[in-house]
C-alpha cells in the first residue's frame, strides 16, 4: 500500500478543501491517507465540516498561516517533518501555495521519495507588488525543481506556470480538474429556491444575481456592485436583486463604499431585506443560494478554478465573468457563460443581457447542468489522481 501525506494550507470553505476531502476519501485502496492542514483566518468560515460529514480524521497544524513569518514558519516546518518522519510516507502531496512551500521543504528535508504539488490558482500577479512577487516566482522555481510532478487543474493554468511564470518545463506539469460531489446542487431545487427567496423577501418576479467568495481584493467585488447600479440604470423597470455572499476582510470597506455611492444594501443582521445589494456573509448550505439565485456573477482579476463557477453551473445558473485564469477551461464561452473584460461597461453589457433575456437565461441554465455532471465529478477527480501517481510514483 502506497502511504500519502496530504498537505492543505488551512481549513477555509473553498475549493481546496473538497478536492483534498474527496481526494482522502475516494482514493482507492492502493492509497491511505494522512491529511493536515493549516488553521482557517479569523474573517473565514472553518470548512472542517466537510471532512467531518465525510468522516475524514485530520490534524490542524495552527500554525500553517498565509503571509511570512520566520518563527511561525519554521515551527509548523518542524511539525511537518515530525509527522513525516512518524508517518514515513511515499507521497508528500501539497495543496495550495503556503502548504506547497512548508510541506515540501519539510519533504526535501526527510527525502521523501515523491513529492507532488497542486496549484489551486497561483499568486504571481494580483496580489502583491513587483518585488514580492519575483520572490514568489523564484522560489517557486526553486521548489519545482526538487517536485516529482506539479499539478495544475485547468490547460490554461499549466500554460501560464510552464510558458508564462517558467515555473517548471511544461513537461512537468499534470492537468488534473477538480472534483466534487455535485448530487445536492440538483436535488430538491424548487423547495430549496422557495427557502432562500422568502428567507431574503425575493419577489416571484425579481432576478436575483450573487456573487460567492472571500471578500479580497483579488475578488474585486466593487466591480460587481458597479455593474449591478449600471443594469439598473439600462433596465429601471427590471427588479433586480444583488447578494453578495462570502466575508472577508473588505467587507466594512465594501459597505461603506455603497454608502459613499449611495447604494442601499442589506447586511445578514438585518430583519428585513428589500435593498439593491444584500451581504449574507457565509452560506454554510450554499446550494439552497444557488437554487434561489437566477444569474450568478463573478468579478476576479485572478483565478484557478473558481469553485462558485463549478456549482453554479451544476445548478443549472448561467455565469457571467471575467475572463481571467482558468475560468474558459471550466465554462463553454457562450452557451453556460458569458466571460468578460475588467471593464464596467462590458461586464454590465454581459451581465444585461442576460437579466433582460429570460429565453437565454433558461437555455443557458440547461446547458450547465449537462456540462458539469462527470466533468467535475469526484469520481473522475479520483481516477486521473490515481493515473498521475501511477505515471510517477515506481513502488517495489
Amino acid at each position: 500500500m502506497t502511504k500519502i501525506l496530504r498537505i492543505l494550507n488551512r481549513f477555509n470553505v473553498g475549493g481546496p478543501t473538497y478536492n483534498v476531502a474527496y481526494l482522502t476519501k475516494y482514493i482507492s485502496d492502493e492509497y491511505q491517507t494522512t491529511l493536515i492542514g493549516g488553521e482557517k483566518e479569523d474573517s473565514e468560515a472553518s470548512s472542517e465540516y466537510i471532512l467531518q460529514e465525510l468522516d475524514i480524521p485530520y490534524q490542524v497544524i495552527p500554525e500553517i498561516k498565509r503571509g511570512i513569518s520566520i518563527g511561525r514558519d519554521f515551527k509548523a516546518f518542524r511539525k511537518v517533518v515530525e509527522i513525516i518522519r512518524e508517518e514515513r510516507p511515499d507521497i508528500v502531496h501539497t495543496h495550495a501555495s503556503k502548504a506547497g512551500m512548508i510541506g515540501r521543504l519539510a519533504a526535501m528535508y526527510c527525502h521523501v521519495p515523491y513529492i507532488f504539488h497542486t496549484f489551486h490558482g497561483h499568486i504571481f500577479h494580483s496580489y502583491f507588488g513587483k518585488a514580492k512577487t519575483t520572490f514568489f516566482i523564484v522560489l517557486e522555481r526553486f521548489l519545482a525543481r526538487h517536485t516529482t510532478a506539479i499539478i495544475a487543474i485547468s490547460d490554461i493554468q499549466k500554460h501560464e506556470l510552464g510558458t508564462i511564470y517558467k515555473i517548471c518545463n511544461p513537461a512537468k506539469i499534470e492537468v488534473v480538474p477538480l472534483g466534487f460531489d455535485l448530487r445536492r446542487f440538483s436535488e430538491n431545487s424548487d423547495e430549496k429556491r422557495k427557502q432562500f427567496r422568502t428567507q431574503y423577501s425575493i419577489a416571484d418576479n425579481e432576478i436575483a444575481i450573487g456573487i460567492v467568495g472571500r471578500l479580497a481584493t483579488v475578488k474585486n467585488h466593487q466591480l460587481f456592485i458597479d455593474a449591478i447600479v449600471q443594469c439598473k440604470k439600462l433596465s429601471p423597470n427590471t427588479p433586480i436583486r444583488a447578494f453578495i455572499i462570502g466575508d472577508g476582510e473588505l467587507k466594512k470597506e465594501l459597505q461603506q463604499y455603497c454608502t459613499d455611492k449611495n447604494i442601499p444594501f442589506n447586511n445578514e443582521k438585518d430583519s428585513t431585506f428589500d435593498r439593491l445589494v444584500t451581504f449574507t456573509s457565509w452560506i454554510k448550505d450554499v446550494d439552497r443560494a444557488y437554487a434561489g439565485l437566477d444569474i450568478v456573477a463573478l468579478t476576479s482579476h485572478n483565478e484557478g478554478t473558481p469553485v462558485s463557477i463549478i456549482e453554479a453551473q451544476a445548478a443549472g445558473k448561467p455565469i457571467v465573468s471575467t475572463n481571467v485564469g482558468g475560468i474558459r477551461d471550466i465554462v463553454c464561452e457562450g452557451e453556460t457563460a458569458l466571460l468578460s473584460e475588467q471593464t464596467v461597461d462590458d461586464f454590465s453589457e454581459k451581465l444585461h443581457k442576460v437579466i433582460s433575456d429570460d429565453a437565454l437565461r433558461t437555455k443557458m441554465g440547461e446547458k450547465c447542468k449537462t456540462f458539469s455532471s462527470w466533468k467535475f465529478s469526484y469520481e473522475r477527480l479520483c481516477s486521473d489522481m490515481e493515473k498521475v501517481y501511477k505515471k510517477h510514483v515506481h513502488t517495489k
